[in-house]
């Protein structure tokens, strides 16, 4: 990489294509000790698989996080998993250098901090229990169920389409009755890499994230996300540069999703991609 007005030696960091990227970089780089990593956990710190319940943080993951993580104000991990799923899926548990993690889960509505090594959060919406009891009938009437499955989240109901026949076929045919049944009970529609969550209105990864970075005092961001759930976080920090906080959106390559990839300041190469980053911003922050 070129030296973003020469801050350091960064021949391992990559570019970042945008001014705006390049300014949120050398802002992280000059300041770390006030910058913020806020992180999604699917499709960016650990690969997408079919079975999400087997799904695992990159091996290289948390080890660049412990190493990075003394070295800034926060790391943030936001996901639309529960708190302490992610937490377990992640191993991010009694890791020496990541006593100040917190998991933002369930795009917010969870929080389990490190330095506790509790969860915190409100009570279930009663929309999911009806969203719960009603479903199975909608995917059988809708006629999506060979190779459709519904994710258990607690908070939130997820509908699985990566296993159908056709999984964008199925995806798009569900995407009317999902939404209609989650409305009638108060809940919205999250679409994703296949799936379709069901959850509570009102939190999502631009709000969860704009909490935190206040409640720390940040003055530079950088996010790291893969799929349509990460872009209102990458609106809250479009509005934050407008306002004069440095920031820099990073996306975590997929060629399911582009319209992160179009709004990114850098485009990395999936998990993978991610811990290269992480790698190289701890070796060129003190």
């Amino acid at each position: 990489m070129g030296n973003p007005d020469n801050t350091a030696d960064d021949s391992t960091l990559p570019v970042p294509v945008t001014q705006a990227g390049r300014d949120g970089l050398r802002a992280l780089l000059q300041r770390p000790r006030t910058a913020v990593i806020g992180l999604d956990f699917d499709g960016t710190l650990a690969p997408i698989v079919a079975d999400p319940d087997q799904a695992r943080a990159h091996p290289g993951a948390v080890p660049a996080l412990a190493v990075l993580a003394p070295k800034v104000a926060s790391v943030a991990v936001v996901t639309g998993r529960p708190a302490g799923v992610a937490v377990r899926n992640g191993g991010f548990a009694g890791v020496p250098g990541l006593e100040h993690l917190v998991v933002l889960g369930h795009y917010g509505a969870e929080r389990w901090d490190a330095a506790t090594g509790t969860v915190t959060a409100p009570a279930p919406h009663p929309g999911i229990a009806a969203v719960r009891a009603e479903l199975p009938g909608v995917l059988d009437r809708a006629g999506a169920w060979p190779g459709t499955w519904i994710e258990e989240k607690g908070r939130a109901v997820a509908v699985h389409t990566r296993r159908a026949e056709d999984p964008e076929a199925a995806f798009e045919t569900l995407r009317a009755p999902l939404t209609d049944l989650a409305t009638r009970h108060g809940l919205i529609v999250e679409p994703g890499r296949l799936v379709l969550e069901l959850r509570p209105p009102g939190m999502d990864k631009g709000v969860a994230l704009l909490d935190h970075l206040r409640a720390t005092g940040a003055e530079s961001v950088l996010y790291a996300g893969d799929d349509l759930g990460d872009l209102p976080a990458f609106a809250a920090l479009e509005k934050l540069r407008s306002e004069g906080t440095p920031s820099l959106l990073v996306c975590s390559g997929s060629s399911e999703v582009t319209e992160l990839a179009e709004r990114a300041d850098l485009v990395v190469d999936g998990p993978e991609g991610v811990v290269d980053l992480l790698n190289a911003l701890a070796t060129h922050t003190e």
